[in-house]
């Protein structure tokens, strides 16, 4: 990083090789989108280049990066919900279908295993926002509490309270859609 902030290309290309599939996978999970979260990762690393000046030598880069992302993709958020509805010429809401596991449209024949994985995706995508950060940054991604307090901008105690609560609500609806015949196996 220090290499970067003294304007070495080369460094800002293996800086990206080694963070940017990271952040990318982190985006995806908080948008749910892997359209919108590549989007969130240019602009994220276009900050990045903005900012490397005020980056603090020695310090691990890492939690920098993700904190940037994590901005940007509020910000996206916040623009989203502020935007306008658009509707089709006959006054409807348009549809807009959502893509399932393979990237395709989720296909009604499915088997189980990728029906499961597909109901734990969308009661991910219904937890609150900041449990779901929470238990992405900690769980998935493997960030240590103050980590991910640092990104969030909250405490270790926050961040720990936000997973378990996340994991639970999680766990628990999962267990109330479970089918007769999987409770008895």
């Amino acid at each position: 990083m220090g290499r970067y902030c003294d304007g070495a290309p080369k460094a800002f290309h293996g800086l990206y090789a080694l963070v940017a599939p990271k952040i990318l996978a982190y985006l995806v999970g908080l948008t749910g989108d892997r359209a919108t979260a590549e989007d969130l990762l240019q602009q994220t690393f276009l900050k990045v280049h903005q900012a490397r000046s005020a980056y603090v030598r020695n310090a691990n880069p890492v939690p920098w990066f993700y904190t940037i992302a994590h901005r940007t993709c509020l910000d996206e958020i916040r623009k989203r919900k502020r935007a306008r509805v658009k509707l089709t010429g006959d006054g409807a809401l348009p549809h807009d279908p959502r893509a399932g596991l393979s990237g395709t449209a989720e296909d009604a024949t499915a088997d189980s295993d990728t029906s499961r994985a597909q109901i734990s995706l969308a009661e991910l995508d219904r937890l609150p926002q900041n449990q779901k950060e929470a238990l992405i940054l900690t769980k998935v991604h493997g960030h240590s509490l103050t980590e991910a307090a640092m990104i969030t901008g909250t405490t270790p105690g926050a961040i720990k309270q936000r997973a378990h609560r996340a994991y639970v609500t999680l766990r628990d609806r999962l267990i109330r859609q479970r089918s007769p015949s999987e409770e008895n196996t």
